[in-house]
């Protein structure tokens, strides 16, 4: 294993760069992949890293052995604990991040499949915590539609615990593109006037488009959409928030299709 002692090596550099910066993260043909399940959760469906930085410190962790163990000699580099601490965005954390390639997948012509839209969702933890639902429920295909938080940035990945590599991302899709390539019924949560979703028929195939936290749906997508539904609510709370309610409706949809 290679080893990094100076702030100025040119991997750290450029790690310490994408650590810093969602914008650089955006540019980057790379994303950064901090702590054990990531990682681990990486080498189990994605393969080998392009690096994988551990610490003297995480060394001692048998979890960490057992991981880097996996990964060819070649790709590990270890960094003394206190550089490592300049990285990272994880508190007490065990010391191991990985440069990845971002998976990207080509934008299919004609989308057939349930999938999930997230139409100008900006809170990170809210992408991740839905990009884990879906992977979850068993859904293929993400699409980010603009004003979307950036799916690969480092706190969407840690809330999606892996989902990333098990679904399609897709990010900057224009609504009226994809519009065009979907042949499923769109649905939206939609508090006035919708069917309550536990009377609706969600056995087939759909795209659950979920929007904005304060503005919800944009009317791009109110003009595309099929159907609308309600999640029934016994107390006095305005509404959920939109991970939330995304777990519901993805959940209830598995329910009718078992």
């Amino acid at each position: 294993m290679k080893s990094i002692t100076s702030r100025d090596n040119p991997l750290y550099k450029h790690i310490k760069a994408l650590a810093g910066s969602t914008a650089q993260q955006r540019s980057s043909g790379h994303a950064l992949l901090e702590g054990l399940h990531l990682a681990s959760a990486y080498l189990d469906t994605a393969g080998q890293p392009e690096t994988c930085v551990v610490t003297e410190g995480a060394l001692a962790h048998v979890e960490a052995r057992d991981i880097v163990a996996r990964i060819e000699e070649k790709r590990v580099v270890v960094l003394p604990d206190a550089l490592f601490g300049q990285l990272s965005t994880v508190v007490r954390g065990v010391g191991m991040m990985m440069l990845v390639d971002k998976i990207a997948a080509a934008l299919p012509v004609c989308v057939t499949d349930s999938c999930v839209i997230l139409d100008g969702v900006q809170d990170a933890g809210n992408v991740g915590s839905i990009l884990r639902s879906a992977a979850a429920a068993g859904i293929g295909r993400v699409f980010c539609a603009p004003g979307t938080a950036y799916a690969w940035s480092s706190k969407v990945l840690r809330s999606g615990m892996g989902a990333h590599f098990l679904l399609d991302i897709f990010e900057d899709v224009e609504p009226a593109d994809l519009i065009a390539r979907l042949d499923a019924p769109v649905k939206i949560t939609d508090s006035h006037g919708a069917t309550a979703i536990y009377d609706c028929d969600l056995s087939g195939a759909l795209a659950w488009v979920f929007g904005n936290e304060g503005a919800g749906v944009s009317q791009v997508w109110r003009d595309a959409v099929t159907h609308r539904v309600t999640i029934p609510q016994l107390g006095s709370m305005e509404s959920l928030n939109v991970a939330v309610a995304a777990a519901i409706c993805l959940f209830e949809q598995c329910r009718q299709q078992r």
